[in-house]
């Protein structure tokens, strides 16, 4: 091709790819889409794609592609710009300079990982995929940009080795495919199908082509016979407004069936579907009792998408109709915008497309894209590459065929096709899944091993005396979210294991090294520590002395070395107070060895034995109230300090340090102490919407103020509830704690240090 007819075909496609966005887009400023295709066209100068055409026309024909799709400028703008940062010197500041930042974030998120060295080539896509879906979190745009990418070097792999064209054709029907299909774009979900089957099994394509279009005159004519007769139909019962028309079912669909079902071209009757369009849902259902009266419906085909919708918005009624002559085919009748959602799927409610909906958000977006969450959720979890790839797969596969059942309650819920009682406990709630001792299916005590089937009323027997999930269901769960949790719930059980050992370890070594570990487990040492190895928590750190991952003596020198320094700093004070130390020591003495007297109520509520009613100090780390079990301690010029005889740091005393504890006791009336004093309490729950609404509507019942709280929510799908709290003493405590365990969820409460 000469440079004249180069250009020309480039100019016409630009051409095309501006007719196709103002069909849609009412704004007259296409300037960012112009900027766009005058940057590449500069950036990719003279590169070639393998066919020998200039490169220029596959970000063309991609934005063209997203144009179809009736996407917004940006989305468009990134098509055009998707390989620039990738394949050219430009890079994504200088994109984000010159356009904006949403741009410069789509392409970013369609650019693969190439700066970075990677072990093997099954690592280096497993990353790629990685930073896919967390970029698509971010905005899904990304996924659409790398879809409608895919579909066009699909449509030119001619041009590829034949071992690259099997390995691309896998990927786009691992992947791609199963991608278009979760967004519900039924119409580039069909086309890569279709592409792919044609170079993975190029001989059953062709063969099935030739097949297919030998009695393609014969079909046409049944079809249009069906159709017209349906459209009377229609009119005589007066559904207004109504389209017919017949639709050839795509190969890999004929093929897949063929295939699964170990069938001949002759024994799959419904090589074609009849398509009802209609207003309303009402009309809906009104053809379906037309065609029923009219064709003979097959047993056990009816499927009804409309009440019960695909997890990719998809809603449709479906049923296979015995015709004239005992020909076989399918019908489908939805709406015209269900039709629209099917055909563009996600594109067409996305809440960024301007000109129409003008930026109009879908309330129901997240509910739509909660299966991006759960694989964002499990992929977290999963550090191994080839078991990464797998579950992608798997999950991405098992969307195909779903399977709807019920809860006792009669909520849906819907599943991947062959899920069992197990993959519905964990898709209700990860506690359901981790407390469950057996399953009841329509009333019957089933195996864990079951498999759904649709319309099944399904009921999970738990029990809080669990022993937790078997490793075993792992053979046969389906769903990633049941692995996922599954994996999770052993991952924390051996991280609890772990972090015992370590902390053992730690000791040990600073018992061989001449230290108590309690002095060297100072704040400022242990947050020193967990910035040098990149840990967010103590307990992490020591998980990862328990499993070998750090070396106790690394620790230890930090601790120690932050220790000396600290003990050095603080040297000339604690001379200066030894004389403070012993004066108080020598009153108490005097007083101990005096005549007892009559004991006097104190001001502070508490009196201590030799000394009486003196200041005392109610220490923060273990929050004290009336009914706790105290003791005094001496403290460096604030006078006595009042624990809990439980208190970590009590226990963890030197022999020295023993020697400055006092007796104490309460002398405080309790019917005059309302919410004097602070308590911290701990609430460990499942994470579920409500919890801390329902567990505050406890505390404020009980008439008990509330000082702080914080709620957040673990990777294992438990919540934490942290409360402080202004109560009389410990009889109030545990009353509100027996209340609190009654709310739903709720698995354990404890005291905490502030």
């Amino acid at each position: 091709m000469c440079k004249n007819d180069n250009e020309n075909q480039v100019e016409k496609l630009y051409l095309e790819l501006i007719s196709e966005i103002k069909k849609y887009n009412s704004s007259k400023d296409l300037s960012l889409v112009e900027k766009a295709y005058k940057l590449a066209l500069e950036a990719h100068g003279n590169q070639k794609r393998k066919s020998g055409e200039p490169y220029i026309i596959h970000p063309l024909c991609v934005a063209k592609i997203l144009a179809e799709l009736e996407l917004d400028l940006e989305s468009i703008t990134a098509g055009l710009l998707h390989d620039v940062v990738e394949d050219t010197n430009y890079t994504l500041d200088e994109i984000a300079e010159m356009f904006n930042k949403d741009v410069a974030l789509l392409v970013d998120g369609v650019t693969k990982l190439s700066n970075i060295e990677y072990s093997s080539k099954e690592e280096m896509q497993a990353e790629n995929y990685r930073k896919m879906f967390l970029s698509m979190a971010k905005d899904i745009r990304v996924i659409l940009i790398k879809v409608a990418d895919r579909l066009h070097n699909m449509r030119t792999l001619k041009f590829m080795r034949p071992e690259k064209q099997k390995e691309k054709a896998q990927e786009t029907l691992d992947i791609y495919a199963p991608l278009a299909d979760r967004l519900g774009i039924s119409k580039i979900k069909s086309e890569l199908e279709d592409l792919c089957l044609r170079y993975l099994e190029p001989e059953a394509y062709y063969d099935l082509v030739d097949k297919i279009n030998r009695k393609q005159s014969e079909r046409v004519e049944f079809v249009n016979k069906i159709v017209d007769e349906i459209k009377q139909k229609c009119e005589d019962a007066g559904i207004k407004n109504c389209t017919v028309y017949g639709r050839p079912k795509h190969f890999f669909s004929i093929y897949k069936k063929m295939h699964t079902k170990n069938k001949t071209i002759d024994q799959i009757f419904d090589l074609f579907a009849v398509r009802v369009l209609v207003d309303n849902v009402k009309d809906c259902y009104g053809v379906l009792g037309v065609v029923h009266e009219t064709y003979t419906p097959m047993p056990n085909r009816f499927k009804d998408y409309i009440a019960m919708p695909k997890a990719n918005m998809y809603q449709s009624l479906h049923n296979t109709l015995i015709g004239p002559d005992g020909m076989i085919f399918e019908i489908q009748i939805r709406t015209y915008e269900m039709h629209r959602i099917a055909e563009y799927g996600i594109a067409a409610h996305w809440k960024y497309k301007k000109g129409i909906t003008e930026g109009v958000e879908d309330s129901n977006e997240d509910a739509k894209l909660s299966w991006l969450r759960q694989i964002l959720e499990w992929q977290k979890d999963m550090s191994d590459n080839h078991e990464f790839m797998d579950t992608i797969k798997t999950d991405l596969d098992a969307f195909s065929e779903n399977v709807f059942c019920f809860t006792p309650s009669g909520e849906v819920i819907s599943l991947a096709e062959g899920s069992t009682p197990v993959d519905f406990a964990y898709a209700i709630h990860s506690a359901v899944g981790n407390t469950m001792v057996g399953a009841r299916v329509n009333g019957r005590i089933v195996n864990f091993d079951y498999q759904i089937k649709n319309g099944d009323r399904v009921e999970i027997v738990t029990s809080q005396n669990s022993r937790g999930p078997s490793r075993d269901w792992l053979t046969f769960v389906k769903t990633s979210q049941a692995k996922s949790k599954i994996n999770q719930w052993y991952k924390k059980i051996n991280k609890e294991e772990n972090i015992i050992r370590g902390k053992e370890l730690l000791e040990k070594d600073a018992k061989k090294k001449g230290y108590n570990i309690n002095d060297l487990l100072t704040e400022k040492g242990m947050n020193l520590v967990m910035t040098r190895y990149s840990f967010k928590d103590w307990n992490s750190l020591c998980a990862a002395v328990g499993h070998g991952g750090l070396k106790e003596g690394q620790v230890l020198s930090k601790l120690i070395e932050e220790y000396k320094a600290e003990v050095k700093k603080n040297k000339t004070a604690q001379e200066l107070l030894k004389e403070q130390e012993e004066a108080i020591k020598a009153k108490i003495q005097a007083e101990v060895n005096a005549p007892i007297q009559t004991r006097r109520k104190s001001k502070s509520g508490v009196y201590v034995h030799g000394v009486g009613d003196i200041e005392v100090r109610f220490s923060k780390c273990c929050s004290p109230v009336p009914g706790d079990e105290i003791v005094g301690f001496i403290t460096r010029g604030r006078g006595v300090s009042i624990h809990r005889t439980d208190c970590v740091n009590v226990i963890n005393l030197t022999e020295e340090e023993r020697s400055r504890l006092l007796e104490v006791e309460w002398t405080i009336d309790k019917d005059n102490v309302s919410g004097r004093f602070k308590a911290d309490i701990r609430i460990i729950a499942d994470d579920r919407d409500g919890l801390t609404l329902d567990v505050l509507k406890i505390v404020v019942d009980n008439g008990l103020a509330v000082i702080n709280i914080n709620a957040r929510s673990l990777k294992n799908g438990t919540a934490v509830v942290d409360l402080s709290l202004k109560i009389s003493g410990t009889e109030q405590l545990e009353e509100l704690c027996k209340k609190l365990m009654n709310v739903g969820g709720v698995e354990k409460i404890e005291r905490v240090n502030s």
